[in-house]
């Protein structure tokens, strides 16, 4: 049976909304335990504090685990992954949204980022713990440019998908290529 754990975004919270409820629903059909943790302080989330979350609430990780992210909640798998003891292995991640830099933000919004944004991730200790990513961007997200998936591409070897007029995913209501790539 495979573990899905849901990593909500900056704002956000587990509650069944949008495209994680439809996700979700998918998911328990096929008879897969789906875990969508609260994460602490969301308008003002803070690395340490996001990550110890996943460090206390997620205890065992093996090849039927699976993780996906919205958003800051990218960030965060990223940076629990990274932190895991050497070779343990997951099965694979998905990334909505996912950023490594931000556009459009306010000046209060750009001190909560500025931590994320300039607190590097090593990329090779999280491929040793994960060599299967998805990374699906919108061509129109207000806050993350298409040029992200770049980086995804080339630091972690991601299959990108970029889809037309989505915006930063918070009123879409299905991503089928999600379950595609999760078979």
């Amino acid at each position: 049976m495979k573990k899905v754990y849901l990593i909500r975004g900056w704002g956000g919270s587990s509650s069944s909304e949008g495209w994680f409820a439809w996700l979700k629903e998918e998911f328990y059909k096929k008879g897969h335990e789906v875990i969508a943790f609260d994460m602490p302080d969301t308008d003002n989330p803070k690395i340490e504090e996001w990550v110890r979350h996943l460090e206390f609430n997620i205890k065992d990780v093996d090849e039927h685990t699976y993780f996906i992210g919205h958003s800051i909640g990218c960030q965060t798998i990223l940076r629990f992954l990274e932190k895991l003891h050497k070779h343990k292995r997951i099965g694979e991640c998905v990334f909505v949204a996912g950023w490594f830099n931000l556009i459009n933000l306010e000046p209060g919004e750009l001190e909560i980022a500025h931590p994320w944004l300039n607190t590097a991730i090593e990329y090779e200790r999280v491929l040793d713990h994960c060599n299967k990513f998805l990374a699906i961007f919108s061509d129109n997200d207000p806050y993350v440019h298409v040029d992200e998936a770049e980086k995804f591409k080339n630091n972690l070897g991601a299959r990108i998908i970029i889809k037309k007029k989505q915006g930063h995913f918070n009123e879409t209501k299905k991503i089928p290529e999600i379950l595609e790539f999760l078979r």
